[in-house]
């Protein structure tokens, strides 16, 4: 398991704190298994990133053409490394996004 740096850790910057957040992709119906098999690669590789947390792609139960994938990263940086990987390049940009009908990101803030 990696090790997970948050808020109130001492010596941290803002800029280094966590980031989170949520997308949310829309879908035709067609593409439900190409976007399924999509997403398992990209959350397979992402997974390995060391400054990935979580990576967690969802269908919503109640309209399974929409997917929500919650990220986790340790800062921005990696975030950003995230962003310039040959997998996202390849899996997101190159296969989701040429798909999607609809995409918007949620950022999130700690409560605790």
């Amino acid at each position: 398991m990696k090790p997970v740096l948050g808020l109130g850790c001492p010596g941290k910057r803002e800029a280094d704190i966590m980031v989170s957040f949520v997308v949310r992709l829309k879908f035709a119906p067609e593409d439900r298994a190409d976007v399924a098999e999509t997403l398992r690669q990209l959350a397979a590789a992402s997974r390995l990133e060391p400054g990935c947390v979580s990576y967690i792609p969802h269908h919503l139960e109640d309209d399974p053409d929409t997917v929500l994938i919650y990220e986790q990263y340790l800062d921005a940086k990696a975030q950003a490394a995230h962003r310039e990987s040959d997998h996202f390049k390849k899996h997101a940009v190159g296969g989701l996004y040429q798909k999607m009908r609809e995409r918007s990101v949620e950022n999130l803030v700690a409560v605790v």
